[in-house]
C-alpha cells in the first residue's frame, strides 16, 4: 500500500511538471509574437516537438534492442488507424493552436491560459453530440465559468476584446482534439501514441507553413528577418521541444498511476501558472475585476474535475467499455 502510494504521490508530481510547463509556455508564445507571426511560430514550434518526439522513439527503441526486447515490444511500423489519428489530430491542433497564437497577438499570457484552460469544461459539453455521459458538476461549473469569462474577457463598455475571443474559439477546438485523441489513442500501445503525436505535429507543421504567407502579415506587420528568427529560437526551443514534446511525454507517464479525473485537476493548474508567468517575467497585470474572473474560471474548471460518485452513471460507463 505503501508503494502504491509513492507512486501516486510521483505520478501526480510529474503531472504538477507537466502543468508548469504548459502554463509557461503561454510566456515563450507571447514573447515571439513580438518578433515573428503567429503561423510561423506556430509551425516552427511544431517541427521541434516533432524532432523530440523522434528523439525519445529512437532513443526507447535502443533501449528496448539493448534488453533485447521482442520486435513486437517495439512497434512494427505505421497501421492505418495511426495515420488517421495523426492526420485527423494534426489539422485540430493546427487550427487550435494557430488561432490561441492570433489571439496572443492582442491579448495577455495570462488570459489566455485561463481562456484555453476553459477547454476543461467544453470536452463534456462537446461530448454531449457523441452520446458521453456529464457528470452534474459540470453543469454547475458551466455558468461560474460564464461569469468569470465576463469578468475577464469583457470591458466595461460591454465589448469583448478580438483576442480573447480569438482564444476561445480556440479552446473550443482544443477541446474536440481532446475528444478526438480520446477516439484514437485507447487501442494503441505507448510507443504508437507517440508515433500518432510525431504525426500530428508535421501534419500542423505542414499547415503552418503553408498559412504562414498568407495571414502572418496581417497581425503582425514585420518582414521575416535572419535577425528575427534567431531572436525567437529560445521561445521556439521551449514551446516547441519542452512545453509540447517533453509536456506530452510527461503527461503520458504521470497519468500511469493517477485517474482521469485528479489528472485532469492537476493539469488545469496550467492556467494558474500561465498568470504567475505572465505577471513574474512580462510584468503583465491585471485589474481587481480580471482577478476576480480568473479565481471564478478557474474554480469552475477545477470543480468540473472533481469526481462524482455515481451510481447510474458508472453502470454505464461500465456496460459502454
Amino acid at each position: 500500500m505503501k508503494t502504491m502510494n509513492n507512486k501516486t504521490l510521483q505520478s501526480s508530481l510529474i503531472l504538477l511538471l507537466t502543468a508548469f510547463i504548459w502554463g509557461m509556455g503561454f510566456v515563450s508564445q507571447r514573447f515571439g509574437m513580438d518578433l515573428v507571426g503567429p503561423f510561423f511560430f506556430s509551425g516552427a514550434r511544431t517541427v521541434f516537438a516533432a524532432l523530440t518526439i523522434l528523439l525519445t522513439i529512437a532513443i526507447s527503441g535502443a533501449v528496448s534492442k539493448r534488453r533485447g526486447d521482442a520486435p513486437s515490444a517495439q512497434g512494427k511500423g505505421l497501421s492505418p488507424w495511426i495515420w488517421k489519428g495523426g492526420i485527423a489530430c494534426g489539422v485540430i491542433l493546427f487550427l487550435g493552436q494557430g488561432l490561441q497564437q492570433t489571439g496572443i497577438v492582442f491579448t495577455t499570457a495570462s488570459k489566455a491560459g485561463f481562456l484555453t484552460a476553459l477547454y476543461i469544461v467544453l470536452v463534456p459539453i462537446l461530448g454531449l453530440f457523441i452520446k458521453k455521459k456529464t457528470h452534474w458538476n459540470t453543469w454547475v461549473s458551466i455558468p461560474v465559468a460564464a461569469i468569470g469569462l465576463y469578468f475577464l474577457s469583457i470591458t466595461e463598455e460591454f465589448t469583448i476584446l478580438p483576442g480573447d475571443l480569438i482564444v476561445l474559439i480556440g479552446a473550443v477546438l482544443w477541446a474536440m482534439h481532446i475528444l478526438v485523441t480520446d477516439h484514437f489513442v485507447p487501442s494503441l500501445t505507448q510507443r504508437d501514441i507517440l508515433k500518432l503525436v510525431t504525426i500530428q505535429f508535421s501534419v500542423c507543421a505542414a499547415l503552418s507553413f503553408a498559412a504562414a504567407p498568407l495571414l502572418d502579415a496581417r497581425f503582425v506587420p514585420v518582414p521575416l528577418t535572419i535577425d528575427a528568427i534567431i531572436a525567437v529560437t529560445p521561445a521556439l526551443l521551449y514551446a516547441g521541444c519542452i512545453s509540447a514534446g517533453i509536456g506530452f511525454t510527461l503527461q503520458a507517464i504521470g497519468q500511469r498511476n493517477v485517474s482521469p479525473a485528479a489528472a485532469g485537476l492537476i493539469m488545469s493548474l496550467e492556467a494558474l501558472f500561465g498568470a504567475v508567468g505572465g505577471a513574474m517575467i512580462l510584468g503583465e497585470r491585471l485589474t481587481p475585476r480580471e482577478m476576480l474572473g480568473c479565481v471564478l474560471m478557474f474554480v469552475a474548471v477545477v470543480f468540473a474535475q472533481m469526481p462524482v460518485k455515481s451510481g447510474a452513471s458508472e453502470k454505464s460507463n461500465a456496460e459502454k467499455r
